[in-house]
């Protein structure tokens, strides 16, 4: 990709007053919905079914097709799937679970939710996944699991990460929200862990507007999954305390919640999923783009992919080397939202939320994920994206950057 040559990278800032790089402001993250997308969901508008129906079953044999596992069970929000996987996964009150430090909350959030006590494990500088020494450091007696984020859609280390789970006798949630069409050592993610979770989110590289699933090689999780996403009632005989083959009849033999998803949403993901692979190789051109244009700069770090990791990037994420500029990152942000290019960070270490602090945690428990965050910033990723958006992505980056080198 050749950047253009008219643009004279020492113009002055648009936040100083200078021409901004672009006219129209440029996302960080935005859905892509053909005709095909609209048509599906059209067409299951006027079926008999809205929810609980036939999409639902073909979207679940979807998935299981995508991501290698046997089993899927399809949830109203990735939030809910991490919730269900942690209640399937028998935490409760006074068990502990590590978790990765640089996620979104809800990663954390579903140990609080049944109870167990969430432990945050710090990340590798280069590749900003959890790091499996600051894991094997965190187990106690009280540990019963993990959840390792695949950030950035980047795999963890799942071979040394499911030996530590193996010798400690630990369940492991792979929370891969952001890495659905990833795969680690040419396996799909979502058929190695004993849970994985993922996420529909629009800003994600398939969505179901909201929506998320559960994938599983376990029939026993798959059948408590299912069963905790309907309230905790079953039809099964088998499930039941006080069995009837009366065809009206079903039981509520736990608590569960209502995290079902409409045939509406999955209509839309089975149609999004069919360009999937396209979505993914989309998304890899402009990394390399973007690898390419940055790797050299001095003021610039680059996340670093492990080789056994062939990832589906859900986010681009700029590292600032604050002792190369003479900016913070709130003025190098500022600076590209006025050059029309919008960014976005993730994230805050989720100890650090106001919440977390109420609860006792304090900083300075992960030093290499705090360091991350106060440099880190997400520059736009997704497929709609064209060459001439991500030549002014990278030419507003290389204007700021020679505006505050040092």
């Amino acid at each position: 990709m050749i950047l253009r040559n008219q643009v004279n990278i020492m113009e002055r800032l648009a936040i100083l007053g200078g021409e901004p790089v672009r006219e129209s402001p440029l996302s960080y993250g935005k859905q892509y919905i053909d005709l095909a997308d609209v048509e599906a969901v059209t067409d299951t508008l006027m079926s008999p079914v809205l929810t609980g129906g036939p999409k639902i079953t073909k979207l679940e044999q979807k998935l299981c097709e995508v991501t290698g596992a046997k089993y899927v069970v399809a949830v109203s929000s990735g939030t809910a799937a991490l919730h269900l996987a942690a209640m399937a996964a028998g935490f409760a009150e006074g068990d502990e679970v590590i978790v990765s430090s640089i996620t979104f909350a809800a990663s954390a959030n579903c140990i609080l939710y049944v109870g167990a006590k969430p432990v945050f494990a710090d990340i590798r500088p280069d590749t900003y996944n959890i790091d499996p020494n600051s894991i094997r450091r965190l187990i106690t007696p009280r540990t019963r699991g993990i959840v390792a984020v695949d950030f950035t859609g980047q795999a963890v280390e799942l071979d040394e990460i499911r030996q530590i789970c193996e010798e400690n006798h630990l369940i492991l949630i792979e929370d891969a929200a952001h890495a659905i069409g990833t795969k680690y050592k040419g396996q799909p993610v979502g058929s190695i862990a004993d849970m994985t979770c993922f996420s529909f989110h629009p800003v994600k590289t398939v969505t179901s507007g909201e929506g998320g699933a559960v994938a599983t090689n376990d029939e026993a999780l798959y059948k408590r999954l299912l069963r905790l996403r309907s309230h905790g009632i079953t039809r099964c005989r088998d499930e039941m305390v006080h069995p009837t083959d009366a065809a009206w009849y079903n039981e509520q033999v736990e608590l569960g919640y209502n995290y079902r998803m409409t045939d509406i949403q999955a209509a839309l993901l089975i149609s999004q999923l069919d360009k999937l692979p396209a979505f993914s190789r989309r998304r890899s051109e402009i990394v390399a783009a973007y690898d390419k244009a940055f790797k050299d700069m001095p003021e610039i770090q680059v996340q670093r992919e492990i080789p056994e990791s062939e990832t589906t990037r859900h986010l681009y994420i700029l590292r600032l080397r604050p002792d190369r500029l003479t900016c913070d990152r709130r003025q190098f942000f500022d600076a590209m939202k006025a050059e029309n290019i919008c960014c976005q960070v993730h994230y805050l270490p989720v100890y650090w939320h106001s919440y977390y602090e109420s609860l006792g945690y304090q900083k300075g428990i992960c030093p290499n994920a705090e360091r991350y965050y106060e440099s880190v910033m997400s520059i736009p990723l997704y497929y709609s994206l064209t060459d001439e958006d991500v030549e002014d992505v990278i030419t507003a980056v290389k204007k700021v950057v020679d505006h505050y080198r040092r």
